[in-house]
């Protein structure tokens, strides 16, 4: 028996894990103190949980737990990042490459950036969604500070080719950010391997709770300086003042460490959900086209336009009983195809009806059966009432 309403939406954000829970609940009743009062034991105890945190986030990483620092979410890390640099490195360059496919919280630092006198190159992407590595090279002057490029998109699941990327910054001299909040526990990320300098992620994204997430900054070959965001009382080595988030801290260590012992067998395990998902509803339903790259995509992305059909339609005919996300934005009283969808150059026939699936942890096969069953019968039924797709069916 299917327990309903079903969740498919965790690239939105993920349930907590209950060993994540577990190991944050002392900390809000025997083990409450902040971990900068350091002249008694409810500090001193909740200095070693950050700590002991700060090495779990480090290892799934491959890094050292002096480069991590504690933020609120991917969103704070990717505005530190960016305007740390721009500040501190001001003098160097005044160039910022990024791709057209990022997240908002770096487009929108982005354009803060350009209004304060930064030059931003916004790469174009393939069809699949994927950028080329050349261009990220041609584009490179010797004013670039910095390269931004996420390692998995939101909306399309498009793993990109950061660790060739990593290797084109290292051989400029260039420094490589990376937001990793959706690769973080899907895939395997090693700052060391990739090249990478400096890394965003949240925990609410891995299992994890919401309002804590990191930014890792590399210490040496090369040291990375940033100017920090946020002033009063030098928390974090002078990079993020503010009292630490001790709950938050240990979740996300929790997670990290769950999702770095789970990651090989979950990542197969859910694969095949998705691809169990998606062959349910392409045998069924024609006109239907997979957005972004076919292989090289995270693995519980499932990311579907069904033609002659309103994705908001689809969504809200499914919405009692299904969580899952459409491609299409509201922008005043009209419908919008995204912004991901339209660098792609997906076309006008599908741009509009893109749902997105994301599947996860806590997802059963008798799930995915069901939520197939249920986009079969509301695409078929909406389409039943389209004149265009009417007028396709009968060649008009």
């Amino acid at each position: 028996m299917v327990k309903l309403p079903i969740y498919m939406d965790y690239h939105s954000t993920t349930p907590v894990d209950p060993r994540v829970l577990e190991a944050m609940l002392p900390t809000f009743k025997d083990r409450f103190g902040n971990a900068a009062s350091r002249n008694h034991p409810f500090g001193w105890e909740a200095e070693k949980l950050v700590e002991k945190a700060r090495a779990q986030v480090a290892h799934i990483i491959h890094a050292d737990p002096k480069e991590i620092v504690f933020t609120s979410g991917a969103t704070e890390s990717n505005n530190t990042a960016l305007k740390g640099i721009a500040e501190m490195y001001h003098e160097k360059g005044n160039h910022i490459i990024t791709q057209t496919t990022e997240h908002k919280s770096i487009l929108d630092t982005a354009k803060y950036l350009e209004k304060k006198g930064i030059r931003v190159t916004y790469l174009s992407v393939a069809p699949y969604g994927l950028i080329d590595p050349e261009k990220v090279r041609e584009a490179i002057t010797d004013e670039t500070i910095l390269i931004s490029i996420m390692a998995a998109n939101n909306e399309i699941g498009t793993v990109q080719p950061i660790e060739e990327i990593g290797k084109i910054a290292k051989e400029k001299g260039v420094l490589f950010h990376v937001d990793a909040a959706q690769a973080m526990g899907r895939i395997p990320v090693d700052v060391e391997k990739m090249k990478i300098d400096l890394l965003s992620f949240s925990a609410h994204k891995m299992y994890g709770p919401k309002g804590i997430g990191v930014l890792y900054i590399r210490r040496q070959n090369p040291r990375v300086r940033l100017a920090a965001m946020f002033h009063g009382g030098g928390h974090e080595k002078g990079m993020r003042s503010g009292t630490l988030n001790v709950p938050g801290i240990v979740g996300l260590g929790k997670a990290c460490e769950v999702a770095e012992e789970e990651l090989p067998r979950e990542s197969e395990r859910i694969l095949r959900l998705r691809e169990r998902l998606y062959q349910n509803i392409s045998k069924e339903l024609q006109d239907i086209h997979l957005n972004g790259h076919p292989k090289n995509r995270l693995p519980g992305n499932l990311n579907l336009s069904f033609a002659y059909v309103e994705g908001e339609s689809l969504l809200m005919g499914i919405s009692e009983e299904v969580a899952v996300s459409s491609g299409s934005a509201c922008s005043s009283a009209r419908v919008e195809p995204s912004y991901v969808l339209k660098a792609l150059d997906t076309g006008e026939k599908f741009a509009h009806t893109s749902v997105r699936f994301g599947l996860g942890r806590f997802n059963t096969e008798e799930e995915v059966d069901y939520v197939a069953k249920q986009v079969i019968e509301i695409v078929d039924r909406l389409r039943e009432i389209s004149p265009l797709y009417e007028a396709t069916k009968h060649g008009k």
